[in-house]
């Protein structure tokens, strides 16, 4: 068998086309030469299309985020650690800022309704110190220049008000350059502010030294009635607080609760885009006293005149409703502005008529009167020797004016006013003078000596009076006609007005109610009511205290009222000078009440240390007593009861 193949055999394909005339036939494979195009030109060769290598294109996009993304990181490190402190102190110029809201402080009237103390709209000047700096304000004497801008409008040193604008504590946002500034003081500052805005937008060298200044609502006390009755009423002090009077005691009453504001701000500015929360203040309520305003202004006329007629220290006038207790008018010379605190004489701010304890005199014998009366030691009519002196313990004591012997009824004790014939009348009330002075000690503790009134006033005293077992030899003596214990103006008013009642005391009241910011009013408690002695001695009483007026023979002559019954009282009593602690003086009082047969109302007047003409008792303190007693009752329209007076004898025949 042959190795060789055997000869492949071939097949005819297509046949090929024929070739033109002239046209050069192609060798293929390696080496062959390409043919010539006619002309002796040779075309144009185009290369394949290749696609390129996608990884260096994602090469450089991983490269290019990484580098965006390193950056951020720098950025955020830079932020947080490197520049924080920066960035948070210009965070601090566009936060939120929170304001409070001043409450509308309750008014304060009269039992009419006359405003006493109102309050209208204010506003207190602050400022960022922060937006001062030389940093925020690319100056460096931004408080000098704001400081000299504030000071002639806000009427204060311009030294202060850098010092304010420029604190020890850099990091301080807030100081109240100005407290209750009215209105117009704060568009003053509002103007002048807006105009270095404007002008600093157009003009780079212009510097708003006042952006960091601000205004924060409030309210300004006012009393429009200046001096009157500022002894009752008080103060509000710079923080808005009652500082005296009624103003401190129902302060919380009156101040109602501060709201609160929240706002955004940039650069000092509200941004009003941004949004704000808002906690509506509610308006504190008003209180309606019991006094009368026309009352009031006739007692303060009368006391502050004679208290400058006489040259005196003080004085102290009381009205008082016999039936409720409620006080008609209290009124101190001298007295004090309330609107102008800067002129007002520290002694006299305050209430003198509730806060000076001082020895009564002889206005405090009804008491002793009554103790007498009330234990059927005596009546009236009951005579009393009454010698030119009286020596008892230690001491030898005689009469405001040297005289032979009286012969006095126990109504005449009283009508002339005889400390002789009351510490005889006294000494009755016990089988020995330490049990005496145990009965007479409890019938003053019920009339009210010795302790608190009721009122809970700010800075009121109750007086003093020691228990009977320390009382020394002479206060055995002394304390029946008024001297060896002190009272306040308001207790010894009380006394005659609990006389007036029937014997009943009611604790006295200033405030009748209040009114809520719902419009409804709410009445005071009622007063605690005791009863100290009988509807019949208290009748008695009445009738010895019309001798003391209407009597030729009586002390209080000068406090006769055409028409009307008066029963009084007169007193003058040694002063202990609270300077020096020892006797220098005269406290002269007068006290009483009409009509005597059908008592209304009560007056009580005091005047310490009177250094000019007369001063007894019945000559200075019974005219005031006078006027303000009439004009209560006309202004009241309080008729006379057209009833005769007993008209007591003072006097018997031995």
């Amino acid at each position: 068998m042959s190795d060789r193949e055997p000869p492949r055999r071939r097949v005819p394909g297509p046949a090929k086309p024929p070739r033109p005339r002239g046209a050069v036939r192609r060798q293929a494979g390696p080496g062959a030469r390409p043919g010539r195009r006619p002309g002796g030109t040779r075309p144009p060769v185009t290369p394949p299309l290749r696609l390129g290598s996608p990884r260096p294109r994602l090469r450089l996009v991983s490269l290019a985020l990484t580098l965006v993304l390193l950056a951020f990181v720098v950025r955020l490190l830079q932020v947080q650690a490197v520049d924080a402190s920066a960035y948070t102190a210009r965070a601090e110029q566009n936060r939120y800022v929170v304001h409070t809201l001043a409450a509308e402080r309750g008014e304060i009237t009269d039992r009419n309704g006359v405003a006493l103390a109102v309050s209208e709209d204010a506003y207190d000047i602050t400022a960022d110190p922060t937006m001062f700096s030389a940093k925020q304000l690319k100056i460096g004497d931004g408080p000098e220049q704001a400081a000299a801008l504030l000071a002639p409008i806000l009427r204060q040193d311009q030294a202060a008000l850098v010092k304010k604008l420029r604190p020890e504590n850099k990091n301080s946002r807030y100081t109240r350059l100005a407290a209750r500034q009215t209105p117009q003081v704060w568009k003053q500052i509002k103007d002048l502010k807006t105009a270095l805005a404007k002008k600093a937008e157009t003009d780079r060298t212009t510097v708003n030294v006042l952006s960091g200044v601000f205004a924060d609502p409030s309210s300004q006390r006012v009393y429009p009635n200046g001096e009157l009755a500022a002894g009752i009423l008080g103060w509000v002090n710079a923080d808005g607080q009652g500082g005296g009077g009624i103003e401190q005691k129902l302060n919380k009453q009156l101040a109602g609760k501060d709201g609160k504001v929240r706002y955004a701000q940039a650069g000092g500015r509200e941004v009003p885009t941004a949004g704000s929360t808002e906690t509506p203040a509610v308006p504190g309520a008003d209180v309606e006293l019991t006094i009368d305003r026309d009352i009031q202004w006739a007692a303060q006329n009368a006391i502050t005149e004679q208290v400058k007629q006489s040259k005196a220290d003080r004085g102290y006038v009381i009205v008082q409703d016999t039936r409720t207790g409620q006080i008609l008018a209290m009124a101190n010379s001298p007295g004090f502005d309330p609107n102008d605190l800067a002129k007002a004489d520290g002694d006299a701010m305050g209430n003198a008529a509730l806060q000076d304890a001082y020895e009564p005199g002889s206005t405090a014998k009804v008491m002793s009167m009554a103790a007498v009366l009330e234990k059927n030691v005596a009546t009236p009519l009951t005579h009393v020797v009454v010698p030119n002196r009286l020596h008892r313990g230690d001491r030898l004591f005689q009469d405001d004016i040297d005289h032979a012997t009286w012969y006095l009824t126990l109504n005449g004790v009283l009508a002339k006013s005889s400390n002789i014939g009351t510490i005889l009348a006294t000494g009755e009330l016990g089988k020995s003078q330490p049990e005496a002075n145990k009965v007479l000690y409890s019938y003053l503790r019920k009339f009210g000596i010795g302790g608190y009134t009721g009122l809970g006033f700010p800075g009121e005293t109750p007086g003093i009076l020691a228990p009977p077992q320390k009382w020394s030899t002479s206060q055995q003596y002394t304390i029946p006609f008024g001297q060896g214990f002190s009272i306040n103006a308001m207790q010894a008013a009380s006394v005659y007005s609990t006389i007036a009642n029937g014997g009943v005391r009611v604790e006295p009241t200033l405030v009748r109610g209040t009114k809520g910011a719902d419009g409804r009013f709410t009445p005071a408690p009622k007063p605690k009511q005791t009863r100290v002695v009988s509807v019949k001695t208290a009748k008695t009483l009445a009738q010895m205290l019309e001798s003391v007026v209407d009597d030729e023979q009586g002390t209080g002559v000068k406090a006769r009222i055409p028409g009307y019954r008066v029963a009084g009282k007169t007193g003058t009593a040694n002063r202990v000078d609270p300077a020096t602690g020892r006797y220098r003086g005269y406290t002269s009082s007068f006290a009483g009440f009409a009509p005597a047969d059908n008592p209304r109302i009560t007056v009580y007047c005091a005047i310490q240390n009177a250094t000019s003409g007369s001063y007894f008792g019945g000559q200075i303190c019974g005219p005031i007593y006078k006027q303000v007693m009439e004009f209560a009752l006309k202004t009241l329209q309080i008729p006379p009861t057209g009833a005769k007076a007993a008209n007591l004898p003072v006097e018997y025949k031995p």
